[in-house]
């Protein structure tokens, strides 16, 4: 896309160059309709008690003009005004400033500025830039540190803002921190989409992203990962999920093996006698260890040993039980549930 020309940019200007005159709610869109007629003016807002204004189609001669409710003229996001336009490939306007752009720019912005922006004067302050609003809205949101979670942005869109980062010169592995938005937004997907961040955030190496990830994949059947998204997530954190699944499912066959610790032998209860709790005990663990899986909850393992109780007339051998299922339940609690 071509850039304005120098009337075009002023006749811009000068539509929204009153922010007081404009409505900025924040709405989803993060974007405010501007309609403007041959006079250059915009309308005056009814009387809120007038009721709901019919809306007619623009007249001729009528100008429209998407404006971002976020990064707009009027915005005090910085002690300086926004001295630099984009304009994003459906042709909303987002109002910047050119040093928080260069800040953490190693590219320039993809180019796009000066090293030395300069007066806006001396240059051409509107820049076009070929994402979408919605995608530029998260960029922008995640440049000035600030959270677009009001927006709810779909998740597709949040990875595809925050793929596209390095294109600006912006680098996921120091801006995707755990003290920002965008890391608490990214990780509030996880329960729906495990899989997907968990491969966004491995292959921008993105650790502890991955790593919070991670346990929400510990029911993720590995078998049924595809070729892309294991290209995708890469060698490195690809070994490391398989290991998680590996090594919780080799602890839980572990820490299940142990009978309960016999009790010395009484006139009632002698150590054959006790054998009995031994052999349940096997049986009832290799039903959990057969099947071992590393999403295995403590209630399921305590559903399944505590019934062997009922076969026991022994209380003592009843409180060795309970004693080696408390003991499982805390075992399991602390083997490591993320990669």
């Amino acid at each position: 896309m071509e850039h304005s020309t120098p009337t075009d940019w002023e006749s811009v200007l000068q539509f929204v160059a009153d922010p007081l005159a404009l409505d900025f709610s924040e709405r989803a869109t993060d974007t405010t309709m501007l309609q403007t007629g041959g006079n250059n003016q915009v309308p005056t807002p009814p009387q809120s008690h007038d009721g709901t204004p019919v809306t007619d189609e623009p007249t001729e001669g009528t100008t429209l003009v998407s404006v971002s409710t976020t990064f707009y003229p009027g915005a005090q996001l910085h002690e300086l005004p926004p001295d630099t336009v984009l304009l994003a490939s459906d042709g909303v306007f987002f109002y910047v400033h050119a040093s928080v752009l260069l800040a953490s720019s190693s590219n320039h912005f993809s180019n796009l500025l000066p090293p030395d922006p300069g007066p806006c004067k001396d240059r051409d302050p509107m820049l076009t830039v070929p994402e979408h609003s919605t995608v530029l809205n998260v960029i922008l949101h995640i440049i000035y540190d600030m959270s677009c979670a009001h927006y709810s942005p779909p998740f597709p869109t949040l990875v595809t803002a925050v793929d596209h980062l390095p294109a600006y010169g912006f680098s996921p592995k120091h801006i995707v921190v755990p003290s920002t938005p965008i890391y608490a937004l990214l990780l509030s997907h996880a329960p729906l989409f495990p899989l997907e961040l968990y491969a966004l955030a491995s292959s921008l190496d993105l650790y502890e992203l991955a790593v919070s990830t991670s346990s929400h994949l510990l029911s993720f059947p590995l078998a049924t990962l595809t070729d892309e998204m294991a290209e995708r997530i890469g060698p490195v954190y690809l070994k490391r999920l398989f290991f998680l699944h590996f090594g919780r499912s080799d602890a839980l066959k572990r820490v299940l093996l142990p009978p309960p610790h016999p009790h010395a032998p009484t006139p009632w209860c002698d150590f054959d006698e006790q054998k009995k709790l031994t052999r349940a005990w096997a049986l009832a663990s290799a039903y959990l260890a057969w099947d071992a899986r590393p999403d295995l909850s403590t209630s399921t393992m305590e559903s399944a040993l505590r019934p062997l109780a009922e076969h026991l007339a022994c209380e003592q051998c009843q409180e060795a039980l309970r004693d080696r299922i408390k003991n499982l339940v805390v075992q399991w609690s602390v083997v490591k549930r993320t990669i």
